[in-house]
């Protein structure tokens, strides 16, 4: 059967198509009122009920790049939004050019959909924070060039090492000249691997050569790069402040999780879809469960290892469950989280206190349902 990875493809393909006049309004800092976050993500499918803990990730990472307070400077290495079709794009700069055209800057397409990595899609780690969680996977695949201009309204989400940069050249690269890699294709796993045998990356595998689900996703980056890269060229729009984060709030009431969530997704001028981010977020923070043995490669969604986290129930939110409640009642019941949602939007928890902690979580309200892991 094969892999069912996340988000499905026509919600990425989706987020291309052009705003919602909410989406560009939002965008332009206007303020928007919208329903509830629980009514909404009824309304448009989105599984934000299964996002509260991956949430509070999300705001941490944030917080951290705007505490960094990055400069605007754009230089060699560093992570940048930009503004192109109501949406935003990630960009990784690697080096800057002169000529007859004027200054170039030339770099790689960031995304988030790790689920859909392949051997040329680089994912930045934790030793690469702090940075924006939207744009944490490089695509070395894919090369934009970039003109910088005040309608790009670009901002600086981050920065890699030299030595990151390098070994994002090392895939690009081995990209360009279509070198095996010596694994086999396996859409949704995750790995680190040697690259120019020199540096280990995180990254996905090589694309299957025919029916590779990945091979669609590729096109619809690639399609946005050379958009990118034509209308940069050519632009020379007005300067206007870069998007911040809006407050969305809901019409007559008091602005809740998911409608903030909403708020941070939307107020960057871009529906990305919730998924993408806890797939990142996943996988980052698996990352050392992934350290290869020798010469062999131990994937993500492979058979658990010697080690590997313990899980003692399954649990289930109600719809609507407040993510700051949650959060607390997590700890009132000694519990961690170490895996999750799946499709169903079960996580899986390990308790200090077993029987205790379950014990907790079955009398809460806000729980919907307690299992076995």
């Amino acid at each position: 059967m094969p892999t069912e990875l996340w988000p499905p493809l026509n919600v990425i393909r989706s987020a291309f198509e052009p705003p919602a006049p909410a989406v560009a309004a939002a965008a332009a800092g206007t303020p928007v009122a919208v329903r509830s976050g629980t009514d909404a993500a009824r309304a448009e499918g989105h599984p934000l009920n299964d996002l509260l803990l991956p949430l509070t990730e999300l705001a941490r990472r944030r917080e951290a790049v705007a505490a960094r307070a990055f400069g605007a400077r754009w230089a060699p290495g560093r992570l940048v939004s930009v503004l192109h079709e109501g949406r935003l794009l990630g960009v990784l700069l690697d080096r800057r050019s002169t000529g007859a055209e004027g200054e170039r800057w030339h770099g790689w397409m960031a995304a988030a959909e790790a689920d859909w990595a392949s051997a040329g899609d680089v994912l930045l780690e934790p030793g690469d924070e702090p940075f924006e969680p939207l744009f944490g996977m490089v695509q070395a695949w894919n090369p934009v060039m970039l003109a910088p201009a005040p309608s790009l309204c670009a901002r600086v989400l981050g920065e890699v090492s030299a030595t990151r940069l390098a070994a994002l050249r090392a895939v690009a690269d081995e990209c360009a000249a279509k070198a095996a890699t010596g694994i086999a294709p396996a859409a949704g796993r995750i790995a680190l691997r040697t690259v120019a045998d020199t540096f280990t990356v995180l990254s996905g595998t090589p694309l299957a050569p025919e029916g590779d689900p990945r091979a669609e996703y590729q096109a619809l980056y690639a399609e946005a790069a050379a958009r990118l890269g034509a209308v940069s060229k050519a632009s020379t729009g007005a300067v206007r402040p870069a998007p911040g984060m809006p407050r969305v709030e809901a019409a007559g009431r008091p602005a809740g999780w998911g409608t903030r969530l909403r708020g941070w997704l939307l107020g960057d001028g871009v529906w990305r879809p919730a998924l993408a981010v806890l797939a990142l977020v996943v996988v980052v923070q698996n990352a050392g469960l992934l350290l290869p043995q020798a010469e062999d490669v131990r994937f993500r969604g492979a058979p658990p290892a010697a080690g590997a986290p313990q899980v003692d129930l399954t649990l289930r939110w109600k719809a609507g469950t407040d993510m700051a409640a949650a959060a607390q009642l997590l700890r009132s019941a000694g519990a961690t989280v170490v895996g999750g949602p799946d499709a169903a939007g079960t996580w899986s928890l390990r308790l200090l206190q077993p029987a205790e902690g379950r014990r907790v979580l079955q009398s809460s309200p806000l729980v919907e349902a307690v299992g076995p892991p």
